[in-house]
């Protein structure tokens, strides 16, 4: 019922992300179930039907990607303060978040048979009934265990995912934790309370942490770190004491800013914005040698229908692209900050920095997708192939969920940035700083990007023209 109360109240764009996630889970239900009635019209033809269905793959991929990223976004399913003595922490605004997904996805599936029984002729009275019956076994029964496990497919796998990916974390679930960071050996910051190895301590400056700078008790012997520690606290419990007091305290003593008050003191930087992510080398690692798989098996085969190495070859590639979209994406964040950057420079290229896995992944997707359709419009026509009404679904389908999903990663990534936008306007940068930034990253990524994926596509298609 909650999950219901959550979904009716969202705000107008939210409302139209789920729609869309019922979409692309209609669609992909309809084509399963295509499968499912070629494999009924066709008895002898196992291997054609089984073909069919492990085509689907894409489609169901795609759209529970497409979720997990509508998921995300959904401001209405976010742990926030106070929601927890509600009884709303986060796992269970997970389980509201994969509840409202799994309704959406459940309403496409729906639609799906609707219309799927509607193209039967099993249901009349509506136009365009019976338009399918060539390739809908039309006239036949539908099996009920297969049809429910087929439409069922798309909201379990959604659903699950989604919440694998808002899953409360151990560190991150507990708020109190996430502000106990201290620093390793001398320069090192860190942001675990893990202890180092021998001899660590000896070094100069190994630890910064107050409990291991000596204090002493009263007599003037050292303090153990449990002494410390209760030392500490019960300074901190005397300062609070003296705030509500109304006496002056530690923080009278601090720099004063321009109006008098307290000098803000600066958070130290997040340990993972300048590192690059793992995945560039592995993506090129994975890309040449789907590529290298293409060059092999050309030289098999009389026609490029006959080549499944080539298939092969192609998935490895638009992997090996997929993998390598966020190490790209912070490289074109380095590019933008090179060669005496000014501020609109470094802005947009510490965000790409930032959010390099969160946009480069869905980025890298879109791409693979895109050099793999091209590839594959190359081989059908090749073999002088028409491409079918399920065929042109299927590739609408996998290319409109993939670019929805890096449109709501941009989405989220903006979400997440919105403190520092509203810092820079109240530090009196003009309002179209922000929007000057995001066109500069949308070009730069585009410029590194687009030429990449022409670039692969030819690739691709090359030994499937031999």
């Amino acid at each position: 019922m909650l999950a219901l109360r959550l979904t009716r109240g969202a705000r107008p764009a939210v409302q139209l992300r789920r729609l869309l996630v019922a979409t692309a889970s209609a669609g992909t239900g309809f084509l399963l179930l295509c499968a499912l009635g070629h494999a009924i019209g066709h008895p002898g033809a196992p291997s054609a039907s089984l073909l069919r269905l492990a085509w689907c793959a894409a489609p169901l991929a795609a759209t529970v990607h497409f979720a997990v990223a509508a998921a995300r976004t959904d401001p209405g399913t976010r742990p926030r303060s106070g929601l927890s003595a509600l009884g709303l922490g986060p796992a269970r605004l997970m389980a509201i978040s994969a509840t409202t997904t799994a309704l959406a996805c459940t309403l496409g599936s729906v639609t799906a048979l609707l219309v799927f029984l509607h193209l039967r002729g099993d249901l009349t009275g509506v136009p365009f009934d019976g338009a399918g019956t060539d390739f809908l076994a039309a006239g036949r029964p539908l099996p009920l265990p297969a049809t429910l496990t087929l439409l069922a497919l798309v909201p379990v796998s959604a659903s699950v995912a989604v919440a694998t990916a808002l899953r409360p974390r151990g560190r991150a679930a507990d708020p109190s934790r996430t502000e106990r960071t201290g620093y390793g050996r001398f320069g090192a910051y860190r942001a675990t309370a893990g202890r180092e190895t021998f001899g660590a301590y000896g070094r100069f400056g190994a630890r910064l942490e107050p409990a291991a700078h000596g204090r002493r008790l009263a007599g003037g012997r050292p303090a153990t770190p449990e002494q410390a520690q209760t030392q500490a606290q019960a300074q901190a419990q005397a300062q609070q004491d003296r705030g509500r007091a109304g006496l002056p305290g530690k923080d009278s003593e601090r720099p004063r800013g321009v109006e008098g008050g307290p000098a803000p003191v600066v958070a130290a930087p997040s340990p993972g914005v300048g590192r690059a992510p793992s995945g560039l080398p592995w993506g090129i690692a994975v890309l040449a040698m789907g590529l290298a798989v293409e060059a092999y098996a050309s030289r098999t085969g009389t026609a490029p229908g006959d080549r499944p190495g080539a298939v092969a070859g192609l998935v490895l590639a638009a992997v090996g692209l997929a993998l390598a979209g966020p190490g790209l994406t912070h490289l074109c964040g380095r590019l933008l900050q090179s060669v005496r950057p000014g501020a609109l420079r470094l802005l947009a290229g510490r965000v790409l920095m930032t959010e390099a896995t969160r946009i480069g992944r869905p980025l890298g997707v879109v791409c693979a997708v895109l050099s793999g359709a091209y590839a594959l419009g190359s081989l059908h026509y090749a073999d002088g192939l028409s491409v079918g009404p399920l065929t042109l679904l299927g590739v609408l389908l996998v290319t409109g969920c993939t670019v929805a999903t890096l449109l709501t990663a941009a989405v989220e990534a903006k979400q997440a940035h919105a403190g520092t936008t509203a810092a820079l306007l109240r530090l009196g940068a003009p309002a179209s700083t922000p929007r000057r930034a995001a066109a500069l990253r949308a070009g730069t990524l585009l410029a590194l990007f687009g030429p990449l994926t022409v670039v692969v596509a030819e690739l691709s298609t090359l030994p499937l023209a031999l």
